[in-house]
């Protein structure tokens, strides 16, 4: 009888390598990358009117109009493009 006990328990020991290895995967690859993203996007959400950033395809703008969901960027003088606000790479310092 003893042996059908260790048997038993035996597949459960064997999932525990499994449970391990995403817990590892979980706290250094989800989370970070999920706190990078939200602090990317409260830096979208905070930008005005005036402040220069820089674009996923690394055009350099400064923003002249925030909509909802859109910014309109000035490219160069008299050049005003609209992009959505996911585009912004990050804020000029």
């Amino acid at each position: 009888m003893p042996q059908g006990a260790a048997a038993a328990q035996n597949p459960m020991l064997s999932f525990l390598p499994l449970v391990i290895i995403f817990g590892i995967f979980y706290f250094l690859l989800i989370l970070p990358q999920q706190r990078k993203q939200k602090k990317q996007q409260e830096m979208i959400d905070n930008l005005k009117s005036g402040e220069e950033v820089v674009m996923i395809n690394g055009i350099y703008g400064k923003i002249v109009e925030v909509k909802a969901e859109t910014f309109v960027v000035e490219i160069a003088p008299n050049t005003r493009v609209k992009i959505v606000r996911s585009a912004v790479s990050h804020k000029v310092q």
